[in-house]
């Protein structure tokens, strides 16, 4: 088994300014632009826990909560928040920043789940994440009822068996 990592040490931060080509006819970013840089931070994230080529397997939700217009920069946070055997899911953080009004907003946060793999695109074990700060092992425990539910919802898991969900709801 691979020796355990920090999650600090996936900590993976991109920042980038919004141009044209990266906009909507409304001069916002396009939610598909976002969704592929976030993508991009998640795997970088995972990788940099893994030590592994990782695939996406999921993308939990995607929220647009404020839009990010044209000349802004937008900084992406993504961190591993728990890893399980061959699998970890990753949170990323999306700020936007307009530096000459000297604003600086969260529009989105996504959760991802990336699978390491071998050279030969089969899963490999990984090493398990240490949280240390309290927002850390806050996340690192409800990572555990997110997967059950990510399983339950795409059939991989009897709702039955869900221990942490039914726990959420006093079942």
């Amino acid at each position: 088994m691979p020796k355990p990592k920090k999650v600090s040490e996936s900590l993976a931060i991109n920042s980038q300014m919004i141009m044209p080509n990266d906009t909507n006819t409304l001069g916002n970013l396009m939610g598909g632009n976002l969704m592929r840089m976030v993508d991009i931070a998640g795997a970088i994230s995972a990788q940099r826990h893994s030590n592994r080529i990782v695939v996406t397997a999921s993308i939990d939700n995607v929220s647009f909560e404020n839009k990010v217009p044209l000349g802004d920069v937008i900084t992406l946070e993504a961190k591993v928040t728990r890893a399980f055997n061959t699998s970890m899911e990753v949170m990323v953080k999306v700020y936007s920043e307009n530096i000459p009004a000297g604003t600086r907003i969260q529009t989105n946060t996504a959760f991802l789940t990336f699978v390491a793999v071998d050279q030969s695109g089969r899963p490999i074990e990984i090493a398990e994440a240490i949280p240390e700060t309290e927002e850390e092992k806050d996340l690192f425990a409800a990572a555990l009822r997110r997967r059950q539910l990510r399983l339950v919802l795409g059939g991989r898991m009897n709702p039955e068996e869900a221990n942490e969900l039914k726990a959420i709801f006093g079942l």
